[in-house]
């Protein structure tokens, strides 16, 4: 695939090939790479349940719901994938459950892509005794303390039962900061866990319960040594997944570990696939991340920052419990095309978040679901543009006010 920037692609060409592309199936699983704007990518990723236009926010839908919204408003909202959650439905309905049921899409009513995670980051963070050896993790649920193993085959398994369009290999993550010899042993475990992840696909596309439109992605991970990521990477490329994603990262190593990372991974991974930075983030880590060329993200910020009374704005965070908003008539942020920020006053919101009514809850985090995707929607306007390092600084000087 021959790589465009600015100054090879012709606009009008390329916007007419992007609105003939826009929400259109496809048989199988692919990635296409549209522009270019300094390390920013603009792209598409197309699948049958439609196209995902990248770089893309993916609303977290954990257990098949993403928290105090329908899945019309999340689809209004500008969403063209979420994210559901391995470890926590193989627990509760159950994989065999969903699949006999016709699947997660129809179960949750999103008929647009889904991508779970492989289960592993909620072991390490969620159960109450957990073992990683080389067949797995050994985990006792968090809901009912029945014992679970989760191996890659299983994981695979559960993933491909429910019908997610974008899978991801099982991996172990760890928290930082940690000794090297401990994320080196985590790396290379998700190693040989990644091709068992992608012998475990291929099984389930022999039995027909995958198809090729849905796709299975590698993790990166390697803590935030240079070295371990790159062996990492290029370990992993050399499997040729259709997709990886950068793990490991938003645990506590804070945003300028983060980048560095990030700037000592990218240059290893393929140009003509997709790049996910999974579990991040804010507003700035998602402009500084597509700046570098991360093309997929996922998050709970907007919706755990709803519930807690924090909304994002074009003009910065806002904190409806303080009082300042109490007799303030206007809208949250007449610059966003959501009902919720727009046609709802301060005051309004201000009440019913300090009178603990679940409509604040709602309101604000179907806002914050709306502003996340009104931001990637920007940036890939700004990288079609051929402006984004202007746009982001333009941005960012908002963004860092007080609403």
């Amino acid at each position: 695939m021959r790589e465009t920037t600015p100054d090879t692609v012709n606009d009008a060409a390329t916007d007419t090939a992007e609105a003939a592309a826009a929400g259109a199936p496809a048989e199988t699983f692919g990635y296409r790479l549209i522009r270019r704007d300094g390390a920013a990518r603009l792209g598409q990723i197309a699948t049958p349940r439609g196209v995902i236009r990248t770089p893309a926010f993916m609303p977290v839908g954990t257990v098949a719901t993403v928290k105090g919204l329908y899945p019309e408003q999340v689809r209004d909202a500008g969403a063209d994938i979420v994210l559901a959650n391995t470890y926590h439905l193989m627990l509760r309905p159950g994989a065999e459950r969903i699949h006999r049921l016709g699947g997660l899409h129809g179960f949750m009513r999103w008929e647009r892509p889904i991508l779970t995670d492989s289960g592993g980051f909620q072991v390490m963070s969620l159960s109450r005794i957990r073992k990683m050896t080389e067949e797995g993790a050994a985990f006792q649920s968090h809901i009912d303390g029945s014992r679970h193993l989760l191996s890659p085959e299983r994981s695979i398994e559960i993933q491909c039962l429910i019908g997610a369009d974008i899978q991801m290999q099982m991996d172990e993550c760890i928290e930082l900061p940690a000794e090297r010899g401990d994320v080196e042993r985590a790396m290379q475990l998700s190693l040989r866990w990644a091709e068992r992840s992608r012998a475990a696909f291929q099984a389930q596309k022999a039995k027909g319960i995958a198809g090729d439109g849905q796709a299975l992605f590698a993790i990166v991970q390697g803590g935030t040594d240079h070295a371990l990521r790159r062996t990492s990477a290029e370990s992993l490329v050399a499997m040729d997944f259709p997709g990886y994603a950068v793990g490991g990262l938003a645990v506590g190593e804070g945003q300028e570990a983060m980048l560095a990372t990030l700037d000592a991974t990218l240059p290893f991974l393929p140009e003509d696939k997709p790049r996910y930075l999974m579990g991040v983030g804010t507003p700035d880590d998602l402009i500084e991340s597509v700046r570098r060329g991360i093309d997929m993200f996922d998050c709970v910020m907007p919706t755990r920052n709803g519930r807690h009374g924090l909304a994002f704005t074009w003009n910065g965070r806002v904190n409806l419990r303080n009082a300042r908003h109490a007799e303030d008539l206007s809208p949250l942020d007449p610059q966003s095309t959501c009902p919720a920020a727009r046609d709802y006053s301060r005051a309004y919101l201000h009440h019913l978040i300090r009178s603990g009514e679940l409509l604040g809850s709602m309101l604000l985090s179907w806002s914050n679901t709306a502003f996340y995707q009104q931001l990637m929607d920007a940036m890939r306007n700004a990288i079609r543009e051929g402006r984004f390092d202007t746009w982001a600084a333009e941005t960012k000087a908002r963004l860092a006010g007080q609403g």
